[in-house]
């Protein structure tokens, strides 16, 4: 079995691969920079001797995803996993006053993962198998004003991830969504973050190898970010707006 990874340059993705190298299972790095895939290539075939590869993909080159997917698959025929971990944050208030900012956003955050998953929707669905996990965030469960761009678009991600649930479903292809809250990531270093509530990518990446292996189908990392956002998306509107979040 192989793992194919579409964000190699993500601690969390690394941390969830990891574990299927310590299995000895094949993992496929790819990323933007074409250097990065080959370093954690290179450092995995060392550190867990599994067999490793390294290709280039950018989210925004939409019309370069149908190719890429069907090299890899051409390659790797036996791809069971892939880990979507496709990711910027931002700044809300550039985004605010600049629109190439807002589009980046959204375009890396929800588009550019649309175009990937549709592609290995289609391969995997042909052969009834598979299983495609995708990063999404407990942002995209209610718009607050600090980052209501990134929200919106993993809320509009997580929307996508239930309809394609459904869809392949009978399939027997699998669409897990992660919803990771606070994480200690580079997307987050100098954030003001209540310190009780950020994981580390270890441990996001350790709750997202089991639930990949448990084929489940939504998953809070941690899980105690379900209650808070159960509270948060329970607040009625008109208190809700007039919160400093």
């Amino acid at each position: 079995m192989s793992l194919l990874v579409l964000g190699a340059n993500s601690l969390i993705a690394q941390a969830a691969a990891s574990h299927f190298a310590a299995e000895g299972e094949e993992i496929i790095f790819c990323g933007r920079k074409q250097d990065e895939p080959e370093k954690y290539a290179n450092d995995f075939a060392i550190r867990y001797k599994c067999k490793t590869s390294a290709e280039y993909i950018d989210a925004l080159d939409y019309l370069s995803h149908k190719k890429f997917i069907e090299e890899v698959f051409t390659k790797t025929p036996q791809i069971d996993y892939v880990l979507i971990v496709f990711g910027y944050l931002g700044t809300q208030e550039t985004a605010q006053n600049n629109f190439n900012e807002a589009h980046r956003i959204i375009d890396t955050n929800y588009t550019g993962v649309v175009s990937v998953c549709e592609l290995l929707a289609a391969e995997f669905e042909s052969v009834k198998k598979g299983n495609i996990t995708v990063i999404s965030s407990v942002a995209g469960d209610r718009g607050r004003q600090s980052n209501y761009m990134y929200g919106s678009a993993k809320g509009g991600l997580s929307v996508y991830l239930s309809g394609l649930r459904n869809r392949l479903y009978k399939s027997g292809v699998n669409v897990l969504t992660i919803k990771p809250g606070f994480v200690n990531t580079p997307m987050t270093y100098g954030m003001p973050l209540p310190k009780l509530l950020v994981s580390s990518p270890e441990t996001i990446g350790k709750i997202i190898y089991r639930a990949m292996k448990k084929r489940k189908s939504i998953v809070y990392a941690p899980f105690f970010w379900w209650w808070i956002m159960k509270i948060i998306t329970s607040i009625p509107e008109f208190i809700f707006k007039k919160l400093k979040l």
